[in-house]
């Protein structure tokens, strides 16, 4: 079994996850605001985004539209940043970075901006595809939507007086996140939760079947033998992948079923995630994916008052040269906020980690880093933006300056 088999079996992981159970309620992590309308109607009750986002923990994403980090640097720095990315032709830059060479800094490097909701206080509609984010401590950021399907989203609300409401996106106004009620009159299901099996290991947690369904009324389709299934995931034991065409489906009823035929039971899946307390999320890819056994969810995750008001990024940056410099730290010229991600992949499943859960981070060659975790547990990630040689360096807001250091400088980053 593999270092990530006994995960939640560490003295800090069990804790937490014994905390985790006996301080939320029942109902208070699903999503849940008050949507006003272009028209001045407003609607107030749990909220899921399309037919996805439901929680608290669930991602929010959209793109940065400036970054302003790059003011801070040197013409040579920005000389030589750029050139780093001109001399390669692999198409070294992923979806977390676009590049673009104007006059003014505002469309270079500019990344994607994700969060869960739980670190928001508002979203107010300023066009089709543009957004005012509110987060929870008063910061404003305004990012942009295209090619991201959580901006545009019909959002259904739980309206307290009316029922079942859907808004098209381009109706609404805005968006008030509030704290979720204890016990919710109606909700969109129970929570999918349980324990995957992969080549990597064991994780248990939130689950979201082919990165969309997460509550027990979302259905899983499949055929067997010319008869088409849509079957609720409340009604379902456990799914273990057959190959790559198809997946032996055990219901609570005892029945196995061997289906095929959609993107849910074969190798068209887009992976399952695994939202796991004290690391993150998983995102495990369906070749490495092995059988999933669902649970009863000891509640429906962490409330809207458990995440804190987002604070910035503070530690300490070794330097290649022996050189130290402590403060606020923008990682990778970009994230600032603890909220905010690391992104990395060990044998493909992905990890996607609030920097609120990282200890230290020590970069190893030109396309690896090792991570600590603050509960003590230890990663080794390769590939993506943030820990190879794709990442764009630290800038460090020291007590009387700001300092740029360059990934392939990095000796250690320590985190408070």
């Amino acid at each position: 079994m593999t270092r990530f088999a006994n995960y939640l079996k560490l003295p800090g992981a069990v804790l937490a996850s014994l905390l985790f159970i006996t301080a939320e309620a029942q109902d208070e992590g699903f999503i849940y605001g008050r949507v006003t309308t272009e028209d001045g109607d407003t609607y107030e009750g749990p909220l899921r985004w399309g037919k996805e986002e439901v929680y608290w923990t669930d991602m929010f994403n959209a793109s940065k539209r400036e970054n302003k980090n790059l003011d801070y640097l040197s013409n040579r720095e920005l000389d030589d940043l750029e050139d780093r990315y001109d001399n390669r032709n692999d198409n070294i830059v992923s979806r977390f970075v676009n590049i673009s060479w104007d006059e003014d800094n505002n469309g270079r490097f500019v990344h994607e901006f994700s969060t869960e909701f739980g670190n928001l206080k508002s979203l107010k509609m300023r066009s089709s595809d543009r957004v005012e984010v509110e987060l929870k401590n008063g910061d404003f950021l305004r990012v942009d939507g295209s090619g991201y399907n959580d901006v545009g989203a019909k959002i259904t609300v739980l309206d307290q007086e009316l029922g079942n409401v859907r808004i098209s996106w381009i109706n609404i106004d805005k968006v008030e996140f509030l704290s979720t009620p204890s016990d919710l009159d109606e909700k969109f299901g129970n929570p999918l939760y349980g324990t995957v099996i992969c080549d990597l290991g064991e994780f248990t947690g939130y689950i979201q079947w082919d990165h969309d369904e997460r509550v027990g009324t979302d259905v899983l389709d499949g055929d067997e033998d010319g008869d088409d299934y849509e079957i609720a995931f409340d009604k379902i034991a456990s799914i273990e992948r057959d190959g790559f065409s198809s997946s032996l489906v055990k219901l609570k009823s005892g029945r196995t079923l061997d289906l095929r035929g959609s993107n849910d039971v074969n190798d068209d899946n887009k992976g399952i995630i695994v939202t796991v307390k004290g690391l993150g999320r998983v995102d495990i890819d369906w070749d490495e994916f092995d059988k999933v056994t669902f649970k009863k969810a000891p509640n429906s995750g962490p409330s809207y008052n458990s995440f804190a008001s987002p604070s910035k990024i503070t530690g300490t940056v070794e330097v290649d040269n022996g050189d130290t410099h402590t403060g606020e730290i923008i990682f990778d010229l970009d994230e600032e906020y603890t909220f905010e991600l690391l992104n990395g992949e060990d044998d493909d499943v992905k990890f996607i980690i609030p920097f609120r859960n990282i200890e230290e981070i020590t970069p190893r060659g030109s396309y690896a880093a090792n991570v600590t975790l603050k509960d003590g547990s230890k990663l080794s990630l390769e590939d993506g933006q943030d820990v190879s040689e794709k990442n764009l360096g630290m800038l460090i807001k020291t007590s009387g300056d700001r300092v740029y250091v360059p990934w392939d400088r990095v000796e250690k980053i320590k985190l408070d």
